[in-house]
């Protein structure tokens, strides 16, 4: 299974009122597990950037001047998140919403909102009471995330993906039991991990008349008893 951790960062709140995103970070998991591919670009939004919102991100209009806009990645962006993967965000409806008035404008058909999954949801529902914001869920699973002074699509989309496979179960999300044909019950015996021994044994916990009236049990099942096959009585 092929899913996308993705975030943005935007000029504001709200696409119907001119705001853009001016940053896409999304990285590829299969499988629940990282594969080291990601998608990373800047994007010259077209429109100044407000100070509240460069406050958030640090991305100001003097950086982002020589960046390329939207419609100048699109082909990219929508190559590398692919027809059908999951797409995993943080509150989703905020960044499926952006994706999908810059999908508009430049003429592609809008994301379905079917593909996406929404940890911030994900997280209320698993942690009801909880704080359930990056951060807050950062700390709660021991994700590192020292280094988010700023929000950035990027470095918060890796983090996501972290706190994304806690969210789910942790990095082993199904247990599966595979079973081994061997030669022979010695050989299976034998590629076994060895056990420690107890530094003290147990003490026993069968009394005297017990282990009497088990010997008696046994020695009316004849010389076949399982229990004589394997020396015990």
């Amino acid at each position: 299974m092929r899913e996308i951790v993705l975030d943005t960062e935007t000029t504001g709140l709200d696409p119907a009122t001119g705001d853009r995103i001016v940053e896409i970070g999304a990285v590829e998991l299969v499988n629940y597990l990282p594969t080291g591919r990601h998608f990373h670009r800047y994007i010259n939004p077209g429109r100044p950037v407000p100070a509240d919102a460069v406050a958030v991100h640090g991305l100001d209009d003097a950086f982002l001047r020589d960046k390329p806009p939207f419609t100048a990645i699109v082909a990219e962006f929508l190559a590398f998140i692919g027809d059908d993967a999951r797409l995993v965000i943080h509150n989703a409806p905020f960044d499926i919403r952006f994706l999908n008035h810059e999908l508009t404008l430049t003429g592609h058909p809008a994301l379905p909102w079917s593909r996406a999954l929404c940890t911030l949801a994900l997280a209320r529902e698993k942690l009801p009471g909880a704080a359930s914001s990056l951060d807050a869920l950062c700390q709660r699973f021991g994700v590192d995330n020292s280094g988010r002074d700023l929000h950035g699509a990027l470095l918060d989309s890796q983090l996501l993906a972290e706190v994304y496979l806690e969210l789910v179960g942790g990095r082993q999300t199904t247990i599966a039991f595979e079973v081994v044909a061997s030669a022979s019950p010695d050989a299976a015996a034998q590629s076994a991990a060895p056990r420690r021994t107890r530094p003290q044994p147990l003490a026993p916990r069968l009394t005297e008349a017990e282990r009497a009236a088990h010997a008696a049990f046994v020695a009316t099942l004849g010389e076949a008893a399982v229990w004589r096959r394997y020396g015990a009585s």
